[in-house]
């Protein structure tokens, strides 16, 4: 398995998806009440979580079709939209620093570019 650490990284995300989600129901309870920021938190897990599988789902094709090097932009696109958008949303719930929901839409444009780009590679335009 040539790419075999695409699907390294999405177990990683997954587990750190799970993790964060429930630490984040039971330990951090009380802080992400007191900023009033419950579903913010809970939207950041979701996100992350989706797109963990997506990085997994994407990295079982390259291994199928090694050929497909975009996939791995996809990939990391998806990985950086993670990063950004989640990150900021987990952080911003955390310590209730508001102005960083300002860089979450970046995040989310890095989710749109690797879900579009997915859909043009599927078209066969592009390898």
């Amino acid at each position: 398995m040539k790419n075999h650490r695409y699907i390294q990284i999405a177990g990683i995300l997954g587990a750190l998806a799970v993790g964060i989600g429930a630490f984040g129901a039971h330990g951090l309870q009380p802080i992400l009440e007191n900023h009033s920021r419950v579903e913010t938190f809970e939207t950041a897990v979701k996100y992350h979580f989706y797109h963990a599988i997506a990085i997994l789902s994407i990295a079982i094709w390259l291994n199928i079709q090694p050929e497909r090097k975009y996939l791995k932009r996809i990939i990391w696109s998806l990985f950086l939209g993670i990063m950004i958008f989640s990150g900021s949303l987990y952080i911003l719930s955390l310590t209730g620093i508001v102005w960083l929901g300002a860089i979450t839409p970046i995040g989310g444009v890095a989710f749109i570019y690797g879900w579009m780009s997915l859909i043009w590679l599927a078209k066969g335009e592009n390898s």
